[in-house]
């Protein structure tokens, strides 16, 4: 893998330092995708049929540098998500993932609770059907009932928690909802070599709030074609190499 700005290579100690977090106090929010070159944010529905060796390789590299994975529950649903395996670098255990529904509508016999080494958090609210929530928390999961899912109430949670490292995932709603409540520290983004055309939708969607959020480029890496881009919010630039 080669970083075209700032060079040189990378190699495996070099990639984890490149997308070392800022030292924190309070959550810090991290969102990676993966987009085709017109855009597709999936293929078949969901994000696999984008993904690179390199894409792969950075995935891995994020999740083993955060403290929980953040995802809204429709993408945990159809990228079948089970438990993070890698331990978070530093530690014994690999983050928690963090889903954020407001039905509490998940399969307490996915992988999201079969699979997982640590306890799956749930963020939902009290208007989500009791039953459910209770049937999660039967299946082994943490079960958080906030006021709102708000970005600031589900960061709020998460903070409270000591969980600051946060790498969210998806889905194109919660970014989308990220963006609005200007919540996004930092973008990673992968643009994945192909035309993918059909009707996929984009990394994010909704309320896009009163102006366009302005980032600045902090890294760029490319293997076999992909390019693997890494945005800060303008005007910070802790953590530049």
């Amino acid at each position: 893998m080669d970083r075209i700005w700032p060079l040189p290579a990378l190699d495996d100690p070099a990639l984890v330092e490149h997308y070392a977090y800022p030292d924190l106090d309070s959550p810090y929010v991290r969102v990676n995708f993966v987009s085709s070159l017109d855009g597709a944010v999936s293929v078949d529905g969901v994000s696999g049929g984008l993904g690179t060796d390199a894409d792969k390789r950075v995935f891995g590299v994020l999740r083993q540098l955060a403290q929980v994975v953040l995802v809204g529950a429709g993408t945990a649903r159809a990228e079948g998500y089970r438990g993070a395996r890698r331990p978070t670098i530093g530690t014994d255990t690999p983050p928690p993932i963090a889903v954020v529904t407001g039905s509490a509508d998940i399969d307490p016999g996915g992988g999201l609770f079969t699979d997982t080494l640590v306890p799956t958090v749930v963020l939902t609210t009290g208007d989500a059907p009791r039953e459910r929530r209770d049937r999660l928390a039967a299946a082994g999961a943490d079960v958080a009932v906030l006021d709102d899912l708000t970005p600031g109430s589900l960061l709020t949670e998460l903070g409270r928690r000591g969980l600051y490292r946060v790498l969210c995932e998806g889905g194109p709603s919660l970014h989308g909802a990220l963006v609005a409540h200007d919540a996004v520290d930092e973008l990673c983004l992968t643009l994945s070599p192909l035309l993918a055309a059909g009707d996929a939708g984009r990394i994010a969607v909704g309320d896009a709030g009163d102006v366009p959020r302005s980032m600045s480029l902090a890294g760029a890496l490319h293997e076999d074609g992909a390019l693997l881009l890494r945005y800060r919010r303008s005007g910070d630039a802790q953590g530049r190499d």
